[in-house]
């Protein structure tokens, strides 16, 4: 009995082995998860550090919690209207 587990599943060696044996043949490209976030907007993003007092931050993260949205997509979303870009 294998003593390998994945997820709290126990794993067999024929399990082990069959994945060996996919992985050395290879995997097309197009079928493999894309890694990091995907893009905001025109290109890369950069982050931009603001710095805000309490009273600002609890607001902010109320909001964002009212609106099922993170802290950043809410900023994000306030700088859009502020300037006027879709």
């Amino acid at each position: 009995m294998a003593r390998e587990k994945i997820n709290g599943k126990a794993v067999s060696n024929a399990e082990i082995e069959a994945w060996a044996n996919e992985a050395e043949v290879g995997y097309p490209v197009e079928q493999l998860r894309k890694r990091g976030r995907k893009p905001l907007g025109d290109g890369a993003s950069e982050v931009v550090p603001v710095r805000m007092d309490q009273t600002l931050l609890d607001a902010l993260a109320a909001r964002a919690e009212r609106e099922h949205v993170s802290r950043s997509e809410a900023i994000r979303a306030a700088v859009r209207d502020w300037v006027n870009v879709a």
